[in-house]
């Protein structure tokens, strides 16, 4: 009997952006690695049977050296199931220089993955390197001193809440039809990567959004502190819209969630120009065909840190939300801010969704953002 052929493609199975390490405003201080391996906990959000790892050294200034790498199925914490274990090649080397500025892509691998499955990647750093990374992954990373790539759980592991140099995991599909396996990028700030959820329980707004989809899955381009107009932490998002969005292989819409970085992280944005970004981030999207969602801003009124523009970006959030609400420059808003206010100030949190910081949302108010896209408006490819 003649067995049928088959076409295989690549799709984003998992993203992590990164920020530069030398920026001047950070929520949390880098992590110099000097002949140490970081293992780190990865999601992934559909199905494949082979992978395919990312790794970047774009805002290095020297070469990044990386003297080894292995990847497994998570059991716990931060160990791992052992008959699983893979080594990550690199043009079929182990080990790999990646040039200052690059970014570099592992070989395949053969390792078959449903949606939701939890991996561990481990990587040695032998030369002292501060590379790129995420400030609030809200997921653990385990530091070990030497290449402790193949140990099962590295007894003398120091735990942060990081993530480096890891920028996406790639799943290969077997199917040439993009309408199969849709991708929908959600790209932002903190409230998509998750800041407020609990640490390492996948209870974010775009983990909840992937329990919803009948078809596809999204992914997460979320940077906690990102504007759309400005770079301030991570290139703004009108800046990095190619990168993180146009080039995330299977991408068939967008969700986008911008405006309380704008308003409140240093000078508020001014009303028009904000109006302008969100007009220009529709229109870049649709030149590429994509469809593209975004949400209202949601209040900050009750923010707990200092030196925030709380007094000055509270009106223009009303005027902003105001022409969201009404505007077709979109294919559809969905009403965030309306569906996390509290009834009694619309500035504020509604205690029950506020994480205790009045400016982000607990797991509570993480699936309520979730809930508020309207799944029948998203293209048919993922119902």
């Amino acid at each position: 009997m003649e067995v049928p052929m088959t076409t295989q493609r690549w799709v984003a199975g998992y993203r992590a952006p990164l920020v530069n390490p030398a920026e001047e405003i950070r929520l949390t201080e880098p992590r110099t690695f000097t002949n140490e391996t970081v293992r780190q906990v990865v999601r992934v959000g559909g199905s494949g049977s082979r992978l395919r790892v990312l790794l970047t050294n774009r805002y290095g200034a020297e070469e990044l050296s990386i003297g080894a790498a292995r990847i497994a199925r998570r059991k716990t914490g931060g160990e791992i199931v052992p008959e699983t274990e893979q080594p990550v090649r690199f043009e079929g080397a182990a080990s790999v220089r990646v040039p200052a500025g690059a970014d570099i892509v592992s070989d395949p691998i053969d390792f078959a993955v449903e949606a939701g499955d939890v991996l561990a990647l481990s990587i040695h750093l032998p030369d002292s390197v501060t590379p790129a990374f995420a400030q609030f992954p809200v997921e653990s990373a385990w530091i070990a001193p030497g290449d402790r790539t193949g140990d099962i759980a590295p007894s003398d592991a120091e735990e942060t809440a990081a993530r480096f140099l890891l920028t996406g995991i790639d799943v290969a599909v077997d199917s040439g039809d993009p309408a199969a396996t849709p991708v929908l990028v959600a790209f932002g700030d903190s409230w998509f990567e998750g800041v407020g959820s609990t640490l390492g329980a996948n209870r974010r707004s775009v983990d909840v959004l992937n329990e919803r989809l009948a078809t596809g899955w999204a992914v997460n381009q979320g940077i906690s502190g990102n504007q759309l107009l400005a770079d301030a932490i991570g290139e703004h998002g009108l800046a990095r819209f190619e990168r993180d969005v146009l080039s995330v292989p299977g991408v068939a819409a967008v969700w986008a969630n911008f405006g309380i970085n704008d308003l409140i992280l240093g000078e508020t944005a001014d009303a028009d120009a904000l109006i302008a970004g969100f007009t220009a981030l529709a229109a870049r999207a649709h030149a590429a065909g994509l469809p593209i969602y975004a949400n209202t801003i949601g209040p900050f009124g009750g923010a707990i840190y200092p030196g925030l523009a709380v007094a000055t970006g509270i009106p223009v959030r009303h005027r902003v939300n105001a022409w969201l609400r009404g505007t077709d420059v979109f294919d559809a808003v969905f009403d965030v801010a309306a569906a996390v206010e509290d009834p009694d100030n619309r500035d504020v949190i509604r205690p029950d969704l506020d994480c205790g910081d009045g400016m982000h949302l607990n797991d509570a108010g993480a699936r309520v953002m979730a809930e508020t896209v309207d799944l029948t408006v998203l293209p048919k490819v993922f119902h």
